[in-house]
């Protein structure tokens, strides 16, 4: 019985462009037809869920190894100096009428890298070692950074509670990082690193799916009596989005090819385009209440053309860069 769920969630992670939107379907219907506000008591345990698993597969040590400076930097200078800009702008252009979406797109794009922009660095030949540390000083910058972006940049048309969103930021990074670093020493220390690297390693990652299915389950719900009464929502808020990661697909690749070789070059474009949509949601659905949820609606929508993307550049990455005439950067 455990075996054929424990296949059925790696099959969701596998299939996650479309889980998210069946899950957003299933959440929906759920909210028209049942009180979904006893739901939220399950916000903490979704979001623990969908955080912890990651950070037990972060190697937080290479945030002080050597290499990539120059690539980083370049990801520091987009994911923080032009990115949020473009998205505070298209959030302004088409939500100027509704705060809270404003919000939506700005979060989305202010928290950067996942565990996402290692495996698409991978699959497309790029450096896997500047892939991992742009994931690493990018989840620390942004998680600090975040809260005084959300505050400056949004916080004259909606209350930004400053004071909560770094308690929860603490709450939902930092001590899953602390706790994920731990329970890593002890794996590695009981297993090796060959076998924990082999066997146990990537089950983390498939633990963190149903986190996030679930919390977007539970944002559709909460979000169910508007999205039924005006499904337009939907179709409006796709636009933005896909305009958003259309140009910052443009803006990373051209910076990449003028002043990095190919593998830091691809690095660059899945450490500035893939952003960390779980933590994002989980700062949505904590800090904000019930309001949460009209922010999870973007975020939500975003995970779908953000994996689908990465996927379709992956087949484009050759004719961008050229092929990959060494082996592997490890």
């Amino acid at each position: 019985m455990m075996k054929l769920i424990w296949k059925t969630i790696e099959i969701l992670k596998k299939k996650l462009i479309w889980a998210i939107p069946v899950f957003m379907i299933c959440g929906v219907i759920y909210g028209g037809l049942f009180n979904p506000l006893p739901l939220k008591s399950l916000i903490l345990p979704l979001t623990f869920l969908m955080v912890y698993p990651m950070m037990v597969t972060l190697k937080v040590e290479e945030l002080f190894s050597k290499g990539g400076a120059k690539a980083n930097l370049l990801a520091l200078i987009l994911n923080f100096g032009v990115v949020p800009f473009i998205a505070l702008g298209m959030g302004k252009l088409f939500f100027h009428d509704q705060p809270l979406l404003v919000v939506g797109i700005l979060l989305s794009a202010l928290l950067p890298t996942s565990g996402m922009t290692i495996s698409w660095t991978g699959f497309a030949k790029g450096n896997m070692h500047t892939a991992i540390k742009m994931t690493v000083v990018g989840l620390i910058v942004g998680s600090i950074a975040t809260p005084f972006y959300i505050k400056f940049l949004a916080g004259a048309t909606v209350n930004v509670p400053l004071l909560s969103i770094f308690k929860q930021i603490i709450l939902i990074v930092f001590l899953p990082m602390l706790m994920g670093n731990i329970t890593q020493r002890i794996l590695l220390s009981k297993y090796g690193v060959e076998k924990f690297n082999r066997e146990i390693k990537a089950k983390f990652p498939t633990l963190s799916t149903l986190g996030v299915l679930g919390i977007v389950f539970v944002a559709m719900a909460l979000k169910a009596d508007t999205i039924i009464t005006n499904p337009s929502i939907i179709v409006k808020s796709f636009i933005p989005i896909l305009l958003l990661y259309a140009i910052n697909y443009i803006i990373s690749t051209y910076i990449g090819r003028m002043f990095l070789n190919r593998e830091d070059a691809i690095a660059l474009v899945y450490g500035t385009v893939m952003r960390n949509l779980s933590i994002a949601l989980a700062i949505a659905m904590s800090v904000f209440g019930e309001e949460g949820a009209d922010i999870a609606l973007i975020i939500a929508l975003s995970y779908v053309v953000q994996v689908k993307s990465a996927a379709w550049y992956v087949k484009f990455t050759d004719k961008i860069f050229g092929k990959k005439l060494i082996a592997d950067t490890l």
